[in-house]
């Protein structure tokens, strides 16, 4: 496996090489025009010194009458320890010395080599050898009163001196590069350990696996996935959403666009704005319906956007129909199984008591009911399935001792697309579970449908002989979780309601004290299938 280097680690080399190589070049920089710098300044300040003197008139004078020669020893030694030269040598047209630090150097010959030319006339500045050692050299003339040349004058300035003073320059730049370097060093440190607490301690391989890991998860579930900035730019969208956006028409790349401009029915500006979730919401996207739930996304107790995920409704409604046939199935081989036993142990007990007569008059009953039930359901309601969950609750009503009529005022024909029959089957079922378990307490037992189909149209009329609905929850029973029989209830209802405006219907409660009555016609002839909001 193989192994990276920490983050930490990372931000402090990185910063120490790039601080470290800033200070060198810099340092190389300055060290070189400083050294440049120091040395034309001592250029100059032989150049002026020996100026200075050859302009002097006891130099002038000296030259010209040697009887004053010794007057230029004692103002070149004066010169020399105020400007701090390491010499000033004046001499006459023919080398000889007429001032020197050793005064037995005195009457001597100058020593260099590098006279020649201010002896012509000429100043210049040049680095030689001399008694004192290697010293930076300037030479000025010096001219008499009449303009004729009388001598010359030689500053000399020690390189060991400038050498020591280029050292000490040097010393303090490499003192600020080292508080540089550890200055650089502290602050990358603190930079390193900031970062790392902004991104949860995690490591950058950390940090790229687990991004790949997040593409992967939301580009792979089945779920349409949608996020969005504080400012409501659209950040990420996974294959599912641009799917469902591409059903709906929407072709265009969202992201960074703005949610309201791409879709204009989407809720996650609110979201952003109230911060509370949102759960299972139809949404309608071009006539597309889809089920949503939205999120705000917080960090640190700011909201910093929002996600929502979202399924296509026709495919949620698959799996309800799926749902819902093996339910009914289910409840009607219960029910039937149930009541089948029930009528078993009462012939077994018959048998057993050899009362033969009543056992032959109970299953003439049993038989003339079962076949009146069957050939009343089946003769009047072409639609199988329709007709199946009918026969299934007609079962379930006898094992709950209630009084279940089916009456079919006209013959009920087949639907026409298996969305409005799962539709039917909602309704159907839920009116007459709800009705069965409102009868639970009371001394008389009646439920009655009655089915019609005039004029493309389908009336169903539900009456139960219960205890009614209260006033006060009228126009509360249909929201989805109202309930007045405990928790985890209050849907039943709701959906009958979703199902009826789904088919162009209408629906109407009248309750008393004696009961309550539900009036529901819906549309049949919706030959394209059901239409949504």
């Amino acid at each position: 496996m193989k192994k990276f280097m920490k983050l930490n680690t990372m931000i402090v080399l990185f910063v120490c090489i790039v601080v470290l190589s800033s200070l060198l070049i810099t340092d190389l920089l300055i060290s070189r025009s400083t050294s440049e710098r120091i040395e034309q300044e001592r250029q100059e300040k032989a150049q002026t010194i020996s100026r200075t003197v050859a302009d002097s008139p006891i130099v002038v004078e000296g030259l010209s009458n040697e009887e004053r020669a010794g007057d230029i020893q004692e103002y070149t030694n004066e010169v020399q320890n105020l400007t701090e030269v390491m010499y000033v040598v004046v001499m006459d047209m023919n080398g000889i010395r007429k001032s020197h630090p050793n005064p037995d150097r005195i009457g001597e010959s100058f020593v260099g080599g590098d006279e020649d030319r201010v002896l012509n006339g000429e100043e210049s500045i040049s680095i030689s050898e001399g008694t004192l050692g290697d010293s930076l050299r300037a030479f000025t003339p010096v001219f008499a009163t009449d303009g004729e040349q009388i001598g010359a004058v030689a500053v000399g300035i020690s390189l060991e001196s400038i050498a020591l003073t280029l050292s000490e320059s040097h010393r303090n730049i490499l003192i600020g590069t080292i508080f540089g370097l550890l200055v650089g060093v502290i602050g990358a440190i603190i930079l390193a350990r900031y970062i790392k607490g902004k991104l949860f301690g995690l490591e950058p391989e950390a940090i790229s696996q687990l991004l790949e890991e997040r593409s992967t998860m939301l580009q792979s579930v089945h779920e349409g996935i949608v996020a969005v900035d504080k400012h409501s730019t659209i950040t990420l969208v996974n294959k599912s959403a641009l799917r469902i956006f591409k059903k709906a028409g929407l072709t265009e790349e969202p992201i960074g666009m703005n949610i309201k401009d791409y879709m204009y029915s989407s809720k996650l500006e609110r979201v952003l704005q109230t911060g509370e979730s949102e759960h299972d919401e139809e949404q309608s996207i071009n006539g597309v319906t889809i089920l949503v739930n939205r999120e705000p996304l917080v960090v640190n107790q700011e909201i910093v956007g929002a996600i929502s995920t979202f399924r296509d409704m026709t495919e949620v409604n698959q799996l309800a129909k799926q749902l819902t046939g093996i339910r009914t199935y289910a409840e009607a081989l219960r029910a039937q199984s149930h009541e089948f036993m029930n009528r078993l142990h009462v012939i077994f007990g018959m048998v057993q008591m050899e009362a033969y007569d009543e056992l032959l008059e109970f299953i003439r009953k049993l038989v003339d009911n079962k076949n009146h039930d069957v050939e009343k359901v089946a003769k009047n309601i072409k639609d199988p399935v329709l007709a199946g969950l009918l026969m299934g609750k007609l079962s379930y009503a006898r094992e709950e001792g209630v009084d279940l009529q089916v009456i079919c005022e006209s013959t009920i024909s087949e639907s026409p697309n298996s969305d409005m029959n799962h539709e039917l089957i909602t309704i159907m079922g839920n009116l007459i579970d709800n009705a069965i378990e409102a009868l639970s307490h009371s001394d008389e037992k009646k439920v009655k449908v009655r089915l019609k189909e005039e004029e493309h149209k389908l009336f169903i009329t539900l009456a139960d002989s219960g205890p009614g609905i209260k006033e006060e929850n009228l126009d509360a029973i249909f929201t989805k979780g109202f309930s007045t029989k405990g928790p985890n209830r209050g849907v039943g209802l709701y959906l009958v309601k979703q199902s009826v405006e789904k088919l162009n219907g209408e629906l109407n409660i009248n309750t008393s004290s004696e009961g309550s009555t539900f009036d529901i016609n819906v549309q049949l002839n919706q030959e394209e299938g059901i239409i949504d909001d």
